[in-house]
């Protein structure tokens, strides 16, 4: 017997469904927070807290805006979700796209490995810092919240 052979989960809705408990909870709280998002209008004052980053130094911080974006994404509105955070809206559909691999990924039984390298995590430093340099500067006031 190999040891694949050995490891392997047996197949059936059983065992499936219990694999598949954790990606299910994690997309669970996922939909809560953006119902919560949905029917909690951000745009209203006095809902949510202010960002401490904006609220002393008035910079827009690559999360100003994100839960204004999760409202319109939530109710369809693409364009305005974009303008109140692209790099959020970005990271919606990053979050889908890794929610589906590992929930097939766990429903054959088999563990998610995401590595980043040292060169994924400077881009992904790269970008969030570009975007919060343009967003906070004259030239990209498209990008504010």
């Amino acid at each position: 017997m190999t040891a694949e052979q050995e490891t392997a989960v047996p197949t059936g809705a059983g065992p499936a469904l219990r694999r598949l408990a954790v990606p299910l909870g994690v997309l669970g709280s996922v939909a809560a927070a953006f119902a919560y998002v949905a029917t909690v209008d951000p745009n209203e004052p006095g809902h949510y807290p202010t960002c401490p980053l904006l609220y002393f130094t008035g910079v827009f911080c690559p999360g100003c805006g994100g839960l204004r974006s999760a409202h319109a994404f939530v109710h369809g509105d693409l364009t305005t979700a974009l303008g109140a955070n692209a790099v959020a809206v970005v990271g919606y559909g990053l979050f889908a796209v890794l929610w589906v691999l590992w929930a097939l990924r766990a429903v054959r039984g088999r563990p998610v490995r995401i590595e980043l390298g040292r060169a994924q995590l400077w881009a992904v430093g790269t970008v969030l810092a570009l975007f919060t340099l343009v967003r906070n500067l004259p030239f990209g006031s498209w990008l504010h919240p």
